[in-house]
């Protein structure tokens, strides 16, 4: 059976709540326990579906399995109140349900196998074969990773999927995000991104691909992947492309703890640790983000003071291993991103930062991704460094290009350049232009915000 992920909403209390009268909050039981549910499924699903993976060998059967428990969830909860550890209710729920699902398959192969049916019986008992010891088999203790979460992605990211298809899927399954919130990531229609997972889903369970970690060659072959996934997650828990949260601290925290546990397990990739810098970094400008009512701060009007200094100090130390690691290879995108991090982190305040350096690193970074979301960035660095009507033309030049016709930072960026050298009215227009495109109500509401000022300011000609 299926049922549709519910959306991120604040997580309750955790004490029970019957169905016959409502809370402290004027809620009754089953929109208490409806918001719990939610809450839960957003936080848990993704380590849902991978311990449901590792023990049934299939992620479409494991992905209905979760589902099948959140609806039981949704059906009991209003009468029976939330459990003290809703997660673990949840998981408990969904592997009973497997352990019956692998005793039916399991006894079905015996009845084939009374009846004479050997290939029938060896093939059923291939796909539903009982969980082994939880380590991984074949490889060593170096190699092996002891968590289900990063067996999920590196399933997720087998080379017979497409790399747009590996992302999409990770992303899916690890994030817990909808097709629209990937879409949004990618700057693509929803329709093709729901085709991917689908198309995906399906050639893992064609291919018979194995939910394990790879080890030797094969592992290095598919860590750009890995880190790409991981570096989309956070990006989403940083910015949350759509709903009424500025971040969701959950998917950042997620994909940190999975980068230091893959800069543990390959200590020598200068890439690795270049995106476990870059995501401690980034972390640490968490609870300046937003203001006491939840409105986004910009990054050059946040609080240094308010910046978690032990996550700075450990992405100084990753990015540090990195350059070492790195031997004189050319810096990849991670380290160059690290490094530009790094330099903003390095100002005490806003008005130290050495722009100039920053937007040498953009330049760079744009010669190894080729991205007009990273020219973008480096447009920002350029008008800091030299001033807007030096950053005008390569914004303009985007514009033209068409290539981020949909992504509201664009007209967001250039609507500041404007506003910066004077053209208000201009300015309006495109900040206008960025409330329409975002998805985010925090965010809508700080471009409009903008929009208004820069309309009903002084005349144009003025700065």
């Amino acid at each position: 059976m299926t049922a549709s992920a519910p959306g991120p909403h604040p997580a309750d209390d955790g004490d029970r709540t019957r169905e016959d009268g409502a809370g402290a909050d004027g809620r009754t039981g089953d929109e208490r326990a409806r918001r719990a549910v939610d809450a839960v499924w957003r936080i848990e699903s993704p380590r849902l579906i991978a311990g449901l993976t590792r023990m049934v060998h299939d992620l479409g059967v494991a992905e209905e399995l979760a589902q099948d428990a959140l609806v039981a969830a949704l059906e009991q909860w209003p009468a029976s109140g939330v459990p003290r550890n809703p997660g673990a209710w949840l998981m408990t729920t969904a592997k009973r349900r497997a352990v019956d699902l692998i005793r039916r398959n399991e006894t079905f192969a015996r009845k084939l196998a009374l009846l004479g049916h050997e290939l029938e019986t060896a093939q059923g008992a291939a796909v539903f074969d009982p969980p082994g010891p939880p380590g991984l088999s074949g490889l060593s203790e170096a190699d092996a990773i002891e968590d289900d979460l990063l067996r999920l992605v590196f399933t997720a990211c087998h080379p017979v999927l497409s790399r747009e298809a590996r992302v999409a899927l990770t992303l899916r399954l690890l994030g817990g995000l909808t097709t629209e919130e990937i879409a949004r990531a990618f700057l693509v229609p929803e329709s093709t991104v729901a085709q991917r997972i689908v198309r995906a889903k399906r050639t893992i369970a064609k291919e018979k691909v194995p939910f394990e970690v790879p080890a030797g060659p094969e592992l290095a072959e598919r860590l750009a992947s890995v880190l790409e996934v991981v570096y989309l997650i956070f990006n989403e828990g940083y910015a949350a492309t759509a709903g009424d949260d500025w971040m969701r601290p959950g998917l950042c925290e997620d994909a940190l703890r999975l980068a230091r546990v893959l800069a543990g397990l390959m200590p020598g990739e200068p890439e690795v640790h270049g995106l476990a810098a870059l995501l401690e970094i980034q972390a640490s400008r968490a609870g300046a983000r937003t203001s006491a009512s939840g409105a986004p701060v910009l990054l050059l009007d946040q609080d240094r003071s308010r910046w978690d200094h032990l996550l700075i100090r450990r992405g100084f130390a990753a990015l540090a291993r990195a350059e070492t690691v790195r031997e004189g290879r050319p810096r990849g995108p991670y380290v160059l991103q690290a490094a530009i991090a790094a330099s903003h982190a390095s100002a005490i305040r806003a008005e130290e930062t050495d722009w100039v350096r920053i937007s040498a690193l953009y330049e760079a970074l744009v010669g190894v991704t080729d991205s007009p979301v990273v020219e973008l960035n480096r447009a920002v660095a350029v008008s800091m460094a030299l001033g807007p009507e030096a950053a005008l033309p390569l914004v303009d030049a985007l514009v033209a290009s068409g290539a981020l016709r949909d992504y509201h930072l664009l007209p967001s960026v250039r609507g500041d350049l404007l506003l910066r050298l004077g053209r208000r009215r201009e300015a309006a227009a495109e900040f206008a232009l960025a409330a329409s495109l975002t998805r985010n109500s925090a965010e809508r509401s700080l471009l409009s915000a903008r929009a208004e000022s820069a309309r009903f300011s002084p005349a144009e000609g003025g700065t």
